[in-house]
C-alpha cells in the first residue's frame, strides 16, 4: 500500500524556494542543538557550526529577494509550502517539550 500523496507545493519563485529551503535548514539545525532534546555535545556542536553557514545562506537568499524588488513575503503561500514540507513538525523540535507528569 502506498503512503498518502502529499499536496503539491504552491508556486514559488526560485528565490522564495531558496528562502524556504534555507529557513527549514536553520530550523532543523536549531532542533539538533536544542538542549532539551539534544543527545550529546558533539552533535550539538556540529549543528551549531553548520548553523552559521545556514544562517548566512538564508540571509543571502533574503538579500537576493530584496535586491530583485521582492519586498513582500507572501505569508499565505509560504505557509502552505512550509506545511507541505513538514515545517510544523520540524519547528516543533526547536521548542521545549512538555514536561511529563511525575
Amino acid at each position: 500500500m502506498l503512503p498518502p500523496e502529499l499536496p503539491p507545493l504552491p508556486a514559488l519563485t526560485r528565490a522564495e524556494g531558496e528562502v524556504i529551503d534555507r529557513y527549514l535548514e536553520v530550523v532543523d539545525l536549531l532542533g539538533r542543538i536544542n538542549p532539551a532534546r539534544s543527545g550529546g555535545t558533539y552533535s550539538a556542536l556540529r549543528a551549531a557550526q553548520a548553523l552559521v553557514r545556514s544562517a548566512a545562506a538564508l540571509r543571502e537568499a533574503l538579500a537576493l529577494m530584496h535586491s530583485r524588488g521582492e519586498s513582500e513575503l507572501h505569508t499565505a503561500t509560504l505557509t502552505r509550502a512550509l506545511l507541505v514540507l513538514d515545517g510544523e513538525r520540524r519547528a516543533g523540535l526547536v521548542t521545549v517539550p512538555p514536561q511529563s507528569a511525575p
